[in-house]
């Protein structure tokens, strides 16, 4: 685990899944991006599933961030997404840090793609559970109400079956805009990717980790100009990779990638003027 001023962090991997490198690169040419992440032969790129658990042994909190793909995927669409529990899934990762899905306090979800929120809810149709039931479940406003009625773009990234148990457990709170959601921890709504995604910021000995979400997915796209395919404001998401890179260049900060296959976060160094990976952070 990283220690970072109260937290402990550590990464959690629930999958490793497949989504067309076209699609992660949007306008990027195939022969620049597929150096960094190779594509099968039907042009997909291995990603991670990758979610974050913060502990403060001060406040006794238990926070996970994001809790990737889930089981309840038929084998159609397991073939489909090339998805693989190369680790046993998030549940596992947890239990082998130490910690129990009901010791969690808390759950920070960046916004309700399938891939971010899958793992909501356990267990059979008609039987499902929260995944952490005593969990209080921490989500912007605008991200809830966008999921419930998405634009045809992004529609197909949404299942309403994995946050569905959220609307009358008691146990959503939903956010307004930037917050402090916990001593040393920020809220960051980002609007490029999709509608009030939050990306926390943990705060202590004079740095920072961000959790970038889909705004810097994989190490691949700390290029200002390389952005997703799927982005709804691809123009925004630049404009917000930039202030998050100059931010961790400038207080030599932590980036933390969800979707990399290969590095769970970095540090970043100036080459030429721009940002660039300097070196893998271990967590």
């Amino acid at each position: 685990m990283l220690k970072l001023g109260r937290y402990q962090l550590a990464s959690l991997l629930d999958c490793t899944f497949a989504l067309d490198g076209g699609a992660m690169f949007g306008i990027v040419p195939k022969p620049l991006w597929e150096k960094k992440i190779p594509a099968d032969a039907r042009n997909r790129i291995r990603l991670a599933a990758r979610c974050l658990l913060a502990v403060d042994e001060g406040s006794r909190r238990r926070i996970v961030v994001d809790d990737g793909m889930g089981e309840r995927w038929d084998a159609k669409r397991v073939e489909i997404y090339g998805i693989e529990r190369v680790q046993g899934g998030l549940l596992a990762d947890l239990r082998r840090h130490g910690v129990e899905p009901e010791e969690v306090t808390d759950v920070v979800l960046t916004h309700l793609h399938f891939d971010h929120a899958g793992g909501t809810a356990v267990g059979p149709a008609g039987a499902a559970h929260l995944a952490f039931p005593n969990a209080t479940w921490h989500l912007q406003r605008r991200n809830w109400q966008w999921a419930h009625a998405p634009s045809e773009k992004d529609g197909g990234s949404f299942r309403e079956e994995d946050f569905a148990l959220l609307a009358h457990s008691g146990r959503l709170h939903l956010v307004e805009g930037d917050a402090e959601l916990f001593p040393d921890v920020e809220l960051i709504v980002s609007e490029g990717h999709t509608v009030g995604q939050q990306l926390p910021r943990f705060h202590g000995d004079g740095t920072h980790l961000t959790f970038c979400g889909d705004v810097i997915p994989t190490h691949a796209h700390l290029r200002t100009s390389w952005v997703m395919g799927y982005d709804l404001y691809p123009l925004t998401t630049i404009e917000e990779k930039k202030m998050i890179l100059a931010e961790a260049l400038e207080e030599d900060g932590i980036l933390f990638f969800e979707h990399d296959p290969a590095y769970a976060a970095c540090r970043l160094a100036e080459e030429k003027g721009e940002p660039a990976f300097r070196e893998p952070v271990a967590m």
